[in-house]
């Protein structure tokens, strides 16, 4: 009997945290729950978000961590950040000041360094790092602008700034600033500028990010073909001479 009753103890307990966490999160992540409700097509309601969004509980983790950081409490910090690593896949540096409405899909192995500044409404794939380069210190990891949508395993990395409405392509590697409404393709980080003209919302579509070495391929070739053509009609005019 005594087994039975622990098992109903712990029961009632993890039922108890359930409730009081989700209350929580109801409360002080409204903007974020909001965030995956529109830009993740299989969430259906709020409680699947709070409850089972691997991304959201990394978030949730983070706030816990960054406000003991800033308590000056030392070393617990870092240690529920690797708590909420081991629990997620997501390791987020408590030092990494994150606006409103991050998404992060599915999250595993995505990676944010203890200097990143990252705007509001925001969109991480899975695999994505954004991290530092050698052993500098001060600032060494990048900023990223709002509304920036970063794909499956891009690397952003280094002291540098992405701006907003920027688009980088699935597996990317930035190491430059990349200019405000701006799409980003390639190892490294190419820029392709969409007319620059701001992309209306968030564009979650990697499917037909643009390639500018595709493009500047096709101007290149479209110069051979007009010299080409100059060249053989050229040639016409002058065996038409007399």
């Amino acid at each position: 009997m005594s087994l039975l009753y622990l098992l109903r103890d712990i029961l009632i307990l993890t039922a108890a945290f359930t409730l009081v966490y989700a209350v929580f999160a109801a409360l002080f992540f409204k903007k974020e729950i909001k965030s995956a409700m529109e830009r993740d097509p299989a969430a259906t309601y709020a409680l699947e978000v709070i409850l089972t969004y691997s991304g959201f509980h990394a978030i949730f983790i983070h706030r816990i961590a960054r406000a003991l950081r800033k308590a000056g409490i030392p070393f617990l910090p870092r240690w529920v950040s690797q708590v909420g690593r081991a629990l997620t896949g997501v390791e987020i540096h408590p030092g990494a000041e994150i606006g409103e409405g991050l998404f992060i899909d599915h999250g595993m192995s995505v990676v944010i360094g203890e200097t990143t500044v990252i705007g509001s409404n925001v969109t991480l794939f899975q695999g994505v790092t954004l991290g530092g380069t050698g052993k500098e210190k001060g600032k060494r990891h990048p900023t990223i602008g709002n509304n920036a949508v970063i794909g499956t395993g891009a690397k952003v990395l280094g002291n540098i700034t992405i701006g907003d409405n920027v688009n980088i392509g699935a597996n990317s590697v930035v190491i430059r600033d990349v200019p405000a409404n701006s799409t980003v393709v390639g190892v490294p980080g190419r820029i392709a500028k969409k007319e620059g003209k701001k992309v209306p919302g968030i564009n979650l579509d990697h499917t037909s990010l643009p390639d500018p070495l595709a493009g500047a391929l096709q101007r290149l070739q479209g110069e051979i073909d007009k010299i080409e053509k100059e060249i053989k009609d050229w040639h016409h005019g002058k065996d038409q001479q007399p």
